[in-house]
């Protein structure tokens, strides 16, 4: 079986004892900004410029950026260690963040907002699979190599319900910022907060603790493993996610447009939050005879029973259930996926992978946005609606790649 129970509760206790009390909440709140950017970009030309098309390309250059450096950071921290290559980006992205603030205002044409956002991409922190990365090294040097799995297990559970959560309410906290403040105000806000809290991260104790050394023991597999099936359907997993998350925030946002304020439509959205992180919370809950291959399957069902509906609500209390339960769907795919992931990662190529897999999420809503946003344009917020839909068979279609894999590969992925 791939699957391994959650870390006992000694487990957890020596983690804490370990990484101190302050590690958890800088490291969730180090990795908001990331989750702010894109829906933040995406609000600020959609709200200053009045174009959905506008929009969506600008926030998927930030995607592609992201999605193609973010490998590459991941690759230099697993050389240089996580300190320099964490704090550099840190002063760099928040600088383009001003910066992109300042063009989407000023008289500059589109194509200097274009290279703005793919620099914003380009340099964001990769704190959510560092975290990730510099906790398994921490748990494999303080306990028993007999616990290392459970331990291991556990923990990818809680950081990958800490992404949910970031993932579904960073655009909650843009869109209460956009609609109070301005427009301006979250890309800003994220600024700060990724100068202060990665900062913060990137200078922790537990920064030693994470050394070169620690990936040294191990010999790193080839880089042909990071190819292997069984990992790029996870990755491609992830970049359907994220492609959910930006077809439903932007057809979101159109619809906004039509029964309220564009503006408002992240607090819309933190519906899907509140569905979504119960049941990525309670994930942890099932048995462990209930395999994630199954997991899977069962809540893309959900997401899609939830989906299906979107074309066709007229109301703004009706999209809220809607989009309520088809969070029930998404949070628990996103913990599965972000579980086979630490279980899946070749020996010493574990910052690398998280980053390749972690880096779908926002590659997908990137990309999804540029491409709704134009269908919002053209045809409304009803077909764009459609794009989400797709997105939900399509993370069904790939719980049965996913499925096919295992059983084609059941010795190699067992652990």
């Amino acid at each position: 079986m791939i699957e391994t129970p959650p870390t006992p509760p000694a487990s957890r206790a020596t983690l804490l004892r370990t990484v101190g009390w302050t590690y958890f909440p800088v490291a969730f709140i180090g990795r908001l900004p990331f989750a702010m950017t894109v829906v933040g970009v995406l609000t600020l030309v959609a709200t200053v410029r009045g174009s959905y098309t506008d929009a969506g390309l600008t926030s998927a250059f930030v995607g592609i950026g992201s999605a193609v450096c973010g490998p590459f950071l991941g690759a230099l921290a697993d050389r240089l260690g996580q300190r320099p290559v964490l704090l550099a980006a840190a002063v760099l992205n928040a600088l383009a963040l001003v910066v992109i603030t300042a063009l989407v205002y000023g008289a500059v044409g589109l194509p200097l907002v274009l290279a703005a956002a793919f620099f914003v991409g380009a340099t964001s922190p990769q704190l959510s699979p560092m975290s990730r990365t510099r906790l398994v090294a921490i748990l494999t040097r303080t306990l028993p190599v007999e616990r290392h799995a459970r331990a291991i297990a556990g923990t990818m559970s809680y950081e990958s319900m800490a992404d949910e959560l970031v993932f579904v309410f960073g655009p909650v906290l843009v869109g209460v910022l956009a609609f109070v403040v301005g427009p301006w105000s979250p890309v800003v806000i994220a600024a700060v907060l990724t100068l202060v809290f990665v900062g913060a991260f990137a200078l922790h104790p537990t920064a030693r603790l994470e050394g070169r050394d620690a990936g040294a023991r191990v010999s790193a597999a080839p880089r042909s493993e990071l190819f292997r099936p069984s990992i790029l359907v996870l990755a491609a997993g992830t970049v359907t996610v994220g492609f959910f998350f930006g077809a439903a925030l932007t057809a979101l946002t159109a619809f906004m447009g039509v029964y309220a304020e564009v503006s408002q439509a992240g607090i819309v959205y933190g519906a899907m939050g509140v569905g979504s992180a119960a049941f990525a919370l309670g994930i942890v809950l099932l048995p462990e005879r209930f395999p994630y291959r199954a997991r899977w399957v069962l809540f893309a069902v959900v997401a899609l029973v939830g989906s299906v509906g979107m074309p066709f609500v007229d109301s703004i209390p009706m999209m809220v259930v809607v989009l309520l339960v088809t969070g029930f769907g998404i949070g628990p795919i996103l913990v599965t996926l972000f579980s086979l992931t630490s279980v899946r990662s070749p020996a010493g190529r574990a910052t690398t992978v998280m980053t390749m897999v972690s880096g779908g999420v926002i590659l997908g809503q990137s990309l999804s946005s540029a491409l709704t946003g134009a269908v919002a344009d053209a045809a409304g917020h009803s077909a764009a609606f459609l794009l989400v839909v797709a997105a939900t068979v399509m993370l069904l279609l790939l719980s049965g790649v996913n499925w096919a894999i295992e059983r084609g590969s059941r010795p190699r992925l067992d652990a």
